[in-house]
């Protein structure tokens, strides 16, 4: 299963106390599900949980369920669950202040959303039937997706009077509300009854950056190391020429000692040649005497 699907999972294991909960609930399913229109609503779903979740509000809202179920038995695929009973369409219009015969596009009724834990529930009832959240080992985003311009918008308002920052895009047709910061989405799985798959967010968060710390390290490591590579060979091959021209023996007891240690330590740090110095010398000193031998192989 997908992280998103685990998440909604645990949403739907919120308890249903209060009646103004589940119809702020049941009413953002609406607003984000397949189909809600005045002949016929419809939630389509590939989560079980999400389907019970959506037959128990119901219940709790109007005390009836839906007209016709399909895919409820089969162990995979969609799941479609519809009403189409005028008096029960009727109903959920009369509930959340809509004409039947008479809406053009639907807007958030906010009076049904007065208090904080309606708003909540509101929010959690448009995750569960338009809205994902990535795998967080990927990528952070999470959004809800809704082909209602201004429920969008409004949603919007809602997620900022809640303290969030959303952003609000358009993608084929649909209306989308997402956030990419993982704070921020932590933040939201736990208000909307996910703690579980918020922390799993913030476990992958600490994975993902200790490994980009370690690889950070490592490539820093491995540029060093190419570096000192690099130098190490620049300066064998200026002992060699100093050597070879016979100008070697002619320079100073202390730069022939760095050219030897060098020379028979060919893959040795400045630090470990500079220890076996005699006397020991500092790195510093050592790196001094090393760049007086390159500059006199230059010298003509």
């Amino acid at each position: 299963m997908s992280f998103s699907f685990d998440a909604k999972a645990e949403m739907c294991r919120q308890p249903i106390n209060k009646k103004c909960c589940a119809d702020a609930e049941i009413y953002g399913m609406l607003l984000y599900c397949n189909t809600f229109s005045s002949s016929e609503i419809r939630i389509i779903t590939e989560s079980r949980p999400v389907y019970q979740r959506a037959e128990k509000l119901l219940k709790k809202a109007f005390s009836w369920g839906f007209d016709a179920v399909s895919g409820a038995g089969a162990d995979e695929g969609k799941i479609s669950a519809s009403i189409t009973a005028p008096d029960k369409l009727s109903a959920v219009f009369d509930r959340f202040g809509y004409d039947r015969g008479r809406v053009l596009a639907h807007h958030i009724n906010l009076s049904v959303l007065e208090q904080q834990c309606c708003q909540v529930s509101f929010l959690r009832g448009a995750f569960l039937a338009g809205g994902s959240v990535t795998d967080p080992s990927k990528t952070y985003h999470l959004e809800l997706a809704t082909g209602h311009y201004s429920v969008s918008n409004e949603i919007y308002s809602i997620l900022l009077e809640l303290g969030m920052k959303p952003r609000n895009a358009g993608r084929g047709g649909n209306h989308v509300t997402y956030f990419k910061n993982s704070e921020a989405i932590e933040e939201l799985l736990t208000m909307l009854g996910a703690p579980i798959a918020a922390m799993e967010l913030m476990n992958a968060k600490v994975e993902k950056d200790m490994r980009n710390s370690v690889n950070r390290r490592v490539n820093c490591d491995t540029a060093n190391l190419s570096k000192v590579v690099e130098a190490a060979i620049a300066q064998t091959e200026a002992i060699r020429r100093l050597e070879a021209e016979g100008r070697l023996e002619g320079l100073s007891d202390k730069l022939r000692e760095a050219a030897r240690l060098r020379l028979e330590n060919p893959e040795a740090s400045l630090t470990e040649l500079a220890a076996m110095c005699v006397p020991p010398v500092t790195k510093s000193c050592l790196n001094h005497r090393l760049r007086k031998l390159a500059e006199s192989a230059r010298a003509q």
